[in-house]
């Protein structure tokens, strides 16, 4: 404890003030003590600062000290507050406490008065040093969050770079070799074994310019770009039916959603993860989703006929695709659900995020 106790004492009577003060430092306890009467006093004093305690009585002539409870509870919720009275019976002594206050005490039993105020400093030293830890670590959150986000934009930024080189240089290289073999082909059309390899080699290289194609697509669809987030999640749904035999059914409203580039990535990665863990561990025959603006939202939500999925399965720290969608949602104010019930009852997924504003 500080070795000097400063004390805003809301007290009419000087003499009850003076057996408080006494009380005090009979134990050993050094106190600085404001005594004010009046509400603008006890204001003035809150405003001031440098206080470590409020006593107050609970009926003064002009003021009450229910409404100096208000007024600390709104100018200095830390401080502790302690009702120094004469009877009070037992209901308004709990109506106190429930209104905020630390303790109550009576002005015929002092002998509580130093317990109460050495428990109660230590109380709030604990409250204020766990609420400064909550906001440290609420403050880390944030961070994480930002540079969580951070690392996203970066990512999508390089996916869609290594695309446009894929795209560029090796599908340039790729149509040279095709012209020049179909040149060959055509030069050496009565050879049939050069024919033949140059027919062979063509099928190679249209598999390679499909492959690069599909490579380019995962890293960064085109359609996303050039025909905004609607079309990207119809024709990732199309893929994700065609590769794995899965029905996809989507339904977008209205077709043309339209939002900053940064929560179109988002939604559509989320779109692709959510996709790829049914995929894995759902075990599902048919996926419904839906794209929706409402209320100034873009919802997203995914439901499949699969396994299911059981809560402390969506509790584990493992679960890398759910938190990574989470996360995503999170950084834009969003809301992430998942509602799973296991024995083949399916998954479903819903995402709610402000919709931005688009890109210029």
């Amino acid at each position: 404890m500080k070795s000097l106790l400063r004390v805003l004492h809301l007290e009419d009577n000087p003499f009850d003030a003076e057996f408080v003060q006494s009380t005090l430092e009979e134990e050993g306890i050094d106190c600085d003590i404001c005594r004010v009467e009046t509400r603008a006093d006890f204001i003035a004093a809150i405003e001031k600062g440098s206080l470590d305690i409020i006593f107050a009585d609970y009926a003064l002539p002009s003021f009450d000290g229910l409404s100096a409870l208000a007024i600390a509870a709104d100018k200095c919720p830390d401080i502790p507050f302690i009702f120094v009275t004469g009877n009070m019976g037992e209901e308004l002594a709990i109506e106190t406490l429930k209104r905020g206050a630390t303790d109550y005490v009576l002005k015929n039993g002092l002998s509580r008065l130093v317990p109460s105020v050495l428990r109660s400093l230590r109380e709030t030293t604990e409250r204020v040093k766990r609420k400064k830890a909550e906001e440290e670590l609420q403050r880390s959150r944030e961070e994480l969050r930002n540079f969580s986000s951070h690392l996203q934009a970066a990512r999508e930024e390089d996916r869609a770079r290594i695309a446009r080189e894929i795209h560029d240089e090796l599908g340039r290289g790729l149509m040279a070799l095709k012209m020049d073999l179909s040149w060959l082909r055509k030069k050496y059309k009565d050879d049939a074994v050069l024919a033949e390899k140059s027919a062979s080699m063509t099928k190679v290289v249209d598999e390679t310019i499909q492959s690069v194609k599909t490579i380019c697509a995962e890293l960064r669809p085109g359609l996303l770009d050039t025909f905004g987030l609607s079309a990207a999640v119809e024709w990732e749904a199309k893929a994700f039916e065609k590769r794995t035999g899965i029905d996809c059914e989507v339904t977008v409203t209205p077709k043309d959603i339209v939002t900053d580039e940064q929560r179109s990535s988002a939604i559509f990665r989320i779109f692709q993860e959510a996709l790829t863990n049914i995929a894995h561990h759902a075990n599902a025959t048919k996926v419904t989703a839906r794209l929706e603006k409402v209320n100034g939202n873009i919802v997203l939500s995914i439901a499949d006929n699969g396994r299911g999925i059981a809560e402390k399965d969506i509790s584990k720290a493992q679960c890398f695709g759910l938190i990574g969608m989470k996360e995503r949602v999170h950084s834009f104010g969003g809301e992430f659900k998942i509602n799973g019930l296991p024995n083949n009852k399916g998954t479903t997924i819903t995402i709610n995020i402000p919709i931005g504003q688009p890109s210029m």
